[in-house]
Order: C-alpha cells, then structure tokens, then sequence
C-alpha cells in the first residue's frame, strides 16, 4: 500500500513510488559494482549498531535513491531512502522502527545503517546499494550473546578418587565451546558437551570433568565463541586438604557400605528363619488338634457300643426299630414288648 495523504493518494505520489520500484528492479538484476568482500559488523544483543556506507567520492546523497537490504529476506528492503525521506512501505515488518540513516551524514555521501535493540535474527549479510550509480557495498553483521559459567561440584568418582566438576553457561550466540584449563593452562580431558538450544535462540551448554590432586588445584572452565570472539572464564581452587578429606570419607563411606551390605544379608537370613520356624509350629499345631479331634471320636463311639440302655426315642411310631442294651448284648425289637429273662 502506498501513504495516504489528506484522504486519498495523490497521483503524482503514486507515479513516484512505482518509479521507484521499477528502477531497483531494474539495476538489481544487471550488473554492479561491488567494493570488496563483505565487511565484519559483530554486535552483541540488544546493542545499538552502525553498519558502515559511503559514498565514493563523498557527494551529496540527501536527494539520492539509496537502499539498505537483505536478500535473504521478502520483502528484502531494510530501509530504502528516496527524494529526501524513507520510503516505508515496502520496508520489511522485523526493521519497523529500527532502522534509520542521518540526513547530516547523507549530506556527506554517508549511509551509514544504524540498527537499535539488534536481535539474534538480525545476523546476515546487507547490502548498501545505490541505484543511480549501480554501486553496491555488502557488510556481515553477525550478532553475538554470551554469559560467564558457573562451576559446581558434581560428586567423587570412586574409581580414582578425583573430584567431579560441572560447568554450565546459559544465554550464549551463536553455539559456543567448552574447554577445561589446568593451573598451567594446559587443556584436561572432559567428557562431551552437552547443549540446549532456547526457543529465543541461545545456548545453553554444559560440561564436567574428574580432576585428581595436583601440585596447584587450580581449574578454569572456558566458554568461548571465536566467531563474536567473546570468552567468558570461571577458576576454581581445591584445597589439598579437601582431596585428602575425600579420600578418607570415601574409604569410610566405602566401609560402611560394607557393613550395610553384610547387615542387609544377616537380617534376610534371619527373618526367612523365622518364617520358616514359625511355619514349622502351624504345622504342628495343626497335627496336635487333628489327632485330639480323631481320639474324641473314638471314645464317643466305644461309649456307644458298651454303655447303658439307651431310651427309646419320643414321638417315633411303633414300628421303628429300637436299640436296647444289656449286659453287653444288642437287641432289636420291633413293635413290641420284649422282655429279656
């Protein structure tokens, strides 16, 4: 869309934007003049930068046709300078407000870029290109973040009796590396860096190293960037003291695991005993109440068979059978009355 002006678009305006347009496009595709290899802008982030275009030689470009792009970009006009004033609506959404050029410097061929609060998403390559002169001039702009580590101590590593170090450092662009220093700088073998990408885009990057006693206890964690050229060191001192307490809480604690161990194992082995003694009872219990169960029985039935007369039994009918006993001898009688001489 082009800027409206007391209520609608004036024609001439219009004309003059297209024109515009169609010239860029013109020189874009042909062929220009470049003036050397890109040229190095490191930033860190959030920093107001200046991204450096002159003139060549030094002329007034205030009324010029000058644009400051990417081409890795749609639309690709970072800003885009014509007839005195920016050209902003075709100005690329992520540079809104961002960038700007000085109308005293365009007076001396300067156009200079200058960039303000710089993003990580602002790294890449820009061209200041002129149009009219079908001059270019590229500029890499490689924006940076980075932050000191911290050192922890991570545990004991009880194959060699050394001391187990962490080093972590958030906030880093682009990825940086880990190193780890000896007293004399010398470089110690640590284990893989492990990192985490944000979503914002940075780094977060850990390390940790086994260090043994050494005539200076003395170790460095190294973050570094060579790209930004940014290095952030943290040292940390172990007292001679601190090995030797370790190495005897270690022997100690490796004692105690021992006697722990061979507690553990005791304990089992008594309780499965006591388990197995307390079953052995059940089972005897349950044998003493089965055979006092079958002798009562027993002596129920011998009273039964050599006992005394037994009643007849009430409110049966007379033809029912009923057991009669005397001296030793069993009778039936049926229905009747017997008497026994």
């Amino acid at each position: 869309m082009f800027p409206i002006k007391d209520g609608g678009l004036r024609p001439v305006s219009v004309l003059r934007h297209i024109a515009v347009l169609l010239l860029l496009n013109h020189f874009h595709g042909g062929q220009s003049q470049e003036t050397g290899p890109p040229e190095p802008v490191v930033a860190m982030l959030g920093e107001d930068i200046t991204l450096p275009c002159q003139l060549e030689p030094p002329m007034d470009g205030v009324n010029m046709t000058m644009e400051w792009g990417r081409l890795d970009l749609d639309p690709r006009f970072v800003l885009l300078w014509h007839d005195g004033q920016e050209f902003l609506t075709v100005q690329n959404q992520a540079y809104k407000g961002r960038a700007s050029v000085s109308i005293n410097n365009l007076k001396l061929g300067d156009f200079s870029l200058r960039l303000s609060s710089v993003k990580t998403s602002d790294s890449g390559t820009y061209r200041c290109y002129f149009p009219k002169l079908n001059t270019k001039h590229l500029v890499e702009l490689l924006v940076g973040a980075a932050s000191s580590p911290a050192i922890s101590l991570a545990g004991l590593h009880q194959a060699t009796s050394g001391v187990m170090l962490d080093c972590r450092s958030e906030g880093w662009y682009p990825e940086p590396e880990v190193l780890w220093l000896d007293a004399e700088g010398n470089l110690l073998s640590a284990g893989p860096t492990e990192t985490i990408r944000g979503p914002d885009d940075l780094y977060t990057v850990s390390s940790r190293v086994t260090v043994e006693k050494r005539p200076s206890n003395r170790f460095t964690c190294r973050v570094q960037q060579k790209d930004t050229n940014q290095t952030r060191d943290t040292e940390i001192l172990m007292p001679d003291d601190f090995f030797d307490l370790l190495s005897s809480s270690s022997s100690t604690i490796t004692g105690l695991a021992v006697s722990l161990a061979v507690f553990v194992i005791l304990f089992f082995l008594l309780l499965l005993f006591s388990v197995w003694n307390w079953r052995q009872n059940v089972i005897k219990t349950k044998r003493s109440t089965t055979s006092g169960t079958v002798s009562r029985e027993e002596k129920n039935t011998t009273e039964i068979s050599s006992g005394e007369e037994m009643k007849p039994l009430k409110g049966k009918g007379e033809n029912e059978r009923k057991p009669v006993s005397r001296n030793g001898k069993l009778l039936l009688v049926k229905g009747i009355k017997t008497k026994i001489r």
